[in-house]
């Protein structure tokens, strides 16, 4: 009964330390892309920092009326690291909290995304026919289709929140990654292996799992981490268009605030920086992110 057991449980412990042992590759390998590892120490430490607001600066510094004695308008100084805003309240406290909703949105929506994309690219690349067809169709129309307009019409009718910006952003921006997910399904389609548990009479849901899915995970994981930024950005639009939940703090909100008091033009430089910047930095993060995993996991980039 034991030696049944190890012989059945030893096919699972090697397929683990195959996966280890390519996880530990992996990370060797990021750890020698420079611009990767500058952009991922980056996240880790706004991810820290955001998880962290609660403790570093407590809710009540958003209050408005816990900080009528502060200055409006007042830059950048020791007193005020990133000035005040058009009430007093600091712009490092909002930047803080906002970071909060930002990567939220950022991360949810790019899941949500990443796996409509992931599951509706292997089922068109999978099955051949009208199914397969039909699917292709939906795709494309998505892919013609203006995203951003598109989320704008959803977060416009859906009730506001952050959740509402989740589900507008998730549903608009799978098409790519569907497409991606496909073209990598109907090249391993085509590998020997597959062909053979075909004919051994394997099941679509056998192939699916245990070859094209494996097979897709590292396009996928390169194509998430280029996603979040994009989401970041549509968070930050939809917010700075005042679609987003007056309610909650992000940088796209902090940009409508600055936009509503005319900051640029009224010499409040730093209350458009700030959070411009703050937009701009998280997204190069994840792009040099993404450009390294997907240096890593595609042969072809990282032969050049």
């Amino acid at each position: 009964m034991s030696t049944a057991a190890t012989s059945i449980r030893s096919p699972l412990a090697m397929a683990w330390q195959r996966r280890g042992r390519a996880f530990a590759q992996f990370c060797r390998e990021f750890s020698h892309e420079r611009a990767g590892m500058v952009g991922l120490v980056f996240l880790l430490v706004i991810v820290v920092l955001a998880l962290l607001a609660p403790l570093l600066a407590p809710a009540s510094m958003l209050d408005v009326t816990q900080v009528i004695d502060n200055p409006r308008f007042a830059p950048p100084s020791w007193e005020h690291p990133l000035g005040t805003d058009h009430q007093g309240r600091e712009l490092w406290v909002r930047m803080l909290w906002g970071a909060r909703v930002s990567l939220l949105v950022g991360f949810a929506a790019t899941a949500m995304s990443m796996i409509l994309g992931t599951i509706v690219g292997l089922a068109a690349g999978h099955f051949r026919g009208w199914a397969g067809g039909a699917l292709m169709r939906v795709i494309d129309f998505f892919l013609v289709l203006p995203s951003l307009i598109l989320a704008i019409v959803l977060a416009s009718v859906l009730s506001r929140g952050v959740w509402t910006i989740v589900i507008a952003i998730g549903l608009t921006s799978w098409a790519g990654t569907a497409r991606v997910v496909r073209a990598q399904t109907l090249s391993v389609e085509a590998r020997d292996y597959v062909e053979r548990s075909r004919v051994l009479g394997a099941g679509h849901g056998h192939i699916i799992v245990k070859h094209l899915l494996p097979a897709v995970l590292p396009l996928v994981l390169a194509n998430t981490t280029l996603t979040v930024g994009s989401a970041i950005i549509a968070e930050s639009t939809l917010s700075f268009l005042g679609l987003g939940d007056t309610t909650q703090q992000s940088w796209g909100a902090v940009l409508k605030n600055s936009m509503d008091v005319s900051a640029a033009t009224s010499g409040y430089w730093w209350y458009v920086v700030v959070p411009g910047l703050a937009i701009v930095l998280v997204v190069l993060a994840f792009t040099l992110v993404g450009r390294a995993v997907e240096t890593i996991v595609n042969p072809t980039l990282r032969s050049r």
